[in-house]
């Protein structure tokens, strides 16, 4: 009996890359767009010394390794090794059964039905933040809601026990140690200049001040012994399976977590929803009719009623996804339809690929919210804009909330303009905007 030989992966040449690599820098996209469209939705791509890295946009093996077979999947050093170094063992970095009890633990606070006694905290910080935009003048929006979102999420956990000026250095530092990262992996061969040159020892020092800032809020609330409802107090009164509550550096691992996770890739959002607004202007009419014409009870009452809003957040996720990939490795050796995956091979999934895939949607060039009318997860095999399966974002609901009351809130006071072509992205950590100027004119 013949044995059947073993499929492997479509390769790219370390060659080809070489010849690119000064444009990989700047932005990796077209070289894999270039090669998924010659070798398929699926390529390893070798990068010399033994080193590869396997590419897919097949959102089936996507969901094989996040949900089918999760448990032999791990994700890559740069999360649990590299950023960790940096914000701690929360739960974006941690692995493991370490992972499962801390998810266990945390997981309830961001049910619909605790986060509703966030959003009065949450919709006052986003109206006093957005009477901040400059009215009739072309600004780059991304700072003003970058600053948004930090507030949201720094006052949605310590309710009025921060002053603007701690909000704003824990903003600096949590940025600077994230640009600190991009450069150690964007240009590993100057590790030794990041060392030498003291700028990797001046970022520790950084995230020393923040945790001492933070574990300065957490004595003082269980000092005060005050409820705020807010979600310091949410994650204090947590309790672990044996009931022990969480210890300080965890706490303070969390909240950096959620520092790290619950800005940027909001921010990020908000500004292409914007951008996108400002080019089909008719969306921006039909949120402010829905948000206006009825008579809402409550701010989750109004959340639960928004079905245009939510699908052009949907539709501006699916278009520019912040969490433009997914990495993972595999601890032993698996099989994906015939093909091998030796152990430890690192994974990378481009979540922008599948999104604008014509196997999975119809005209995916175009802005169309109205795809997603009808079932909640009905593009649920193909649409990643929080990830899936058992780590699936833990704040999904809290940034979809947030982002809701921002655009709501904006177009009830606003009308958004631009004069700019195209929707430029700079493709770091996460999908940023690149100069995303916008004008805004009183309604």
């Amino acid at each position: 009996m013949k044995v059947q030989p073993r499929k492997t992966f479509a390769q790219v040449p370390f060659l080809d890359f070489l010849r690119r690599a000064l444009e990989i820098v700047k932005n990796p996209l077209p070289f894999h767009h270039d090669n998924f469209e010659k070798k398929g939705d699926t390529f390893q791509l070798n990068l010399g010394f033994g080193n590869k890295i396997v590419f897919s946009r097949n959102a089936s093996f996507l969901q094989y390794v996040l949900q089918k077979n999760q448990k032999n999947y791990t994700k890559s050093k740069v999360q649990t090794r590299d950023l960790a170094k940096y914000i701690g063992q929360g739960l974006l970095t941690a692995e493991g059964a370490h992972w499962k009890r801390q998810r266990k633990l945390i997981q309830p606070t961001f049910h619909k039905k605790h986060l509703t006694q966030l959003l009065g905290i949450m919709h006052e910080t986003i109206n006093e933040e957005l009477s901040k935009i400059p009215v009739g003048k072309k600004v780059d929006i991304e700072p003003y809601f970058g600053r948004l979102a930090f507030q949201v999420v720094a006052k949605s956990l310590f309710s009025g026990a921060v002053d603007e000026n701690t909000i704003s250095r824990l903003q600096e530092i949590v940025e600077a140690t994230q640009k600190m990262l991009v450069k150690e992996l964007r240009q590993p061969y100057l590790g030794w200049w990041f060392k030498g040159s003291g700028l990797i020892r001046k970022h520790f020092s950084m995230v020393a001040e923040a945790r001492q800032t933070i574990e300065s809020l957490i004595v003082q609330r269980k000092n005060n012994k005050a409820s705020k409802g807010d979600l310091l107090d949410m994650l204090l009164d947590a309790r672990y399976d044996d009931g022990s509550a969480m210890e300080m550096n965890q706490m303070i691992d969390e909240i950096l977590i959620l520092f790290i996770a619950g800005h940027e890739t909001t921010s990020n959002a908000l500004t292409f929803v914007c951008q996108l607004l400002a080019r089909h202007t008719t969306y921006q009419d039909l949120i402010f009719e829905e948000n206006n014409i009825a008579a809402y009870e409550d701010d989750m009452t109004q959340l639960m009623g928004q079905k245009i809003t939510k699908q052009v957040l949907e539709e501006a996720m699916r278009l520019y996804p912040p969490a433009y990939f997914i990495d993972r490795t595999n601890y032993e050796e698996d099989i994906f339809e015939g093909t091998v995956i030796p152990p430890a091979t690192p994974l990378l999934f481009s979540v922008i690929e599948i999104h604008h895939s014509e196997k999975y949607w119809e005209d995916p060039e175009k802005f169309m919210p109205e795809r997603f009318e009808g079932q909640p997860n009905q593009h649920s095999g193909y649409y990643f804009p929080f990830g899936a399966g058992p780590r699936m974002c833990i704040g999904n609901n809290f940034a979809m909330f947030e982002m809701q009351l921002v655009i709501s809130e904006l177009l009830k006071k606003f009308t958004i303009s631009s004069n700019q072509k195209t929707i430029e992205i700079l493709p770091l950590i996460t999908l940023k905007p690149k100069n995303a100027i916008l004008e805004f004119k009183s309604r």
